[in-house]
């Protein structure tokens, strides 16, 4: 699990003068008090978020860092919001060229029976990938899933055994998936943790936003409407996805993803008592994460950091640069705040080459590590030849 930061709320309470600590106020105190207290979510360690569900997890998608967290690793009926492993499973085929938009799927018989959340696929009716994703992002058709994992796999099974293949790979320790769409079935679970760790691993496949950004659309040349289920996509600003679920078992789960000024968070809801909680919920998280939270670009790969001189080499000194590119997460207000730290020798031997690692630079805030990337050289720096070095003596000979 992860190394988490979290914010710890303060509370000030005061305790009133004995000497006017009448049964009245004595009473009124406590009651305050206990209003406090059942204000805090699950876990006193954790900001205070207007939240109302079984469990809830806002995390930074680039970090993996956990802002807010509440019974994040009880594994619990997570109704439709299964279809993030579906559409990664799907989106990886694509990547990998298993797949494409245009391919062609046959609907089965058992795609067909499919109940609940359907878009009517009939047996033998051909849809390709691209109107089936549409089908699974935006109206949540069970008969889609299916017929997507048949395709992919051979079977529902097979496909539902590398969901779970994936689900390890992942470290998606609460999950065990049973079907490849969510419908209640004994044993088939994951947790608040394990959906963000697929969500955010399906938000770096940047195609899906076409997909579950989607407010309204249509299959079968018009046909067939389609309206999000999801409905922060339309009322809240920056909202990208991901995926919404509601049965009987799980009750109203959501896994809500959000970017603004280069922060993409992801906010997961599961077991809340009724739809308007399950969105509330999410968008308070998000409130929190944006308004409290930016990602600053601490390091790129174009500028020169630092400076190392160079011996035996047909140049003095050469410059160096970051290797890798890096962004931190901090609290809104503490880009100024941030240190680094070199860790470089003074010197180096020729010959060296451009892109070769001399070093690395610590990036951090306060005590706390942020981040590094490694340092590599500018430019090659030749050795000098004996030719060269002879020349350079005679020069100094003469201009003594």
């Amino acid at each position: 699990m992860p190394h988490r930061n979290r914010i710890l709320p303060r509370w000030d309470v005061r305790v009133p003068e004995m000497e006017a600590f009448s049964l009245k106020k004595c009473i009124s105190f406590l009651l305050s008090l206990f209003l406090i207290l059942s204000a805090l979510p699950a876990g006193a360690d954790t900001p205070a978020v207007a939240v109302n569900a079984r469990s809830a997890l806002l995390m930074e998608a680039s970090t993996g860092r956990i802002l807010y967290e509440s019974n994040i690793h009880e594994a619990m009926p997570p109704a439709s919001v299964t279809k993030i492993m579906t559409m990664l499973l799907t989106m990886e085929a694509i990547a990998d060229g298993r797949l494409t938009y245009d391919t062609i799927v046959t609907a089965s018989e058992n795609a067909k029976r499919m109940g609940g959340s359907t878009i009517f696929l009939d047996t033998g009716e051909q849809m390709s990938v691209y109107d089936l994703l549409k089908g699974i992002a935006v109206a949540s058709g069970n008969d889609a899933c299916v017929a997507m994992a048949e395709h992919l796999a051979g079977s529902e099974a097979e496909f539902v055994r590398q969901m779970n293949e994936r689900a390890a790979a992942l470290g998606m320790e609460n999950t065990h998936f049973v079907n490849c769409n969510g419908l209640d079935t004994e044993g088939h679970v994951t947790s608040a943790y394990d959906i963000a760790l697929m969500s955010r691993e399906l938000l770096k496949h940047e195609d899906i936003f076409q997909f579950t950004t989607i407010w309204v659309d249509s299959l079968r040349n018009g046909a067939f409407g389609l309206a999000n289920t999801n409905k922060l996509i339309r009322f809240y600003d920056g909202a990208n996805g991901l995926k919404t679920g509601s049965t009987d078992d799980a009750l109203y789960c959501l896994s809500a993803t959000a970017k603004r000024d280069d922060m993409q968070l992801i906010a997961v809801i599961m077991g809340a008592p009724t739809t308007k909680d399950r969105f509330d919920s999410a968008r308070a998280l998000l409130d929190y994460g944006f308004a409290n939270f930016s990602i600053a670009h601490a390091a790129d790969t174009e500028t020169p950091v630092h400076s190392i001189r160079v011996e035996k080499g047909t140049r003095n000194a050469v410059t160096l640069r970051c290797g890798e590119s890096l962004s931190v997460l901090l609290p809104k207000g503490k880009t100024d705040e941030v240190l680094t730290r070199i860790e470089a020798p003074e010197s180096v031997t020729a010959p060296v080459a451009a892109g070769q690692e001399a070093g690395r630079i610590v990036f951090y805030i306060g005590e706390e590590e942020l981040g590094k990337v490694p340092l590599v050289f500018t430019e090659d720096v030749p050795k000098k030849s004996f030719g060269s070095v002879l020349c350079e003596l005679l020069s100094r000979w003469c201009a003594a």
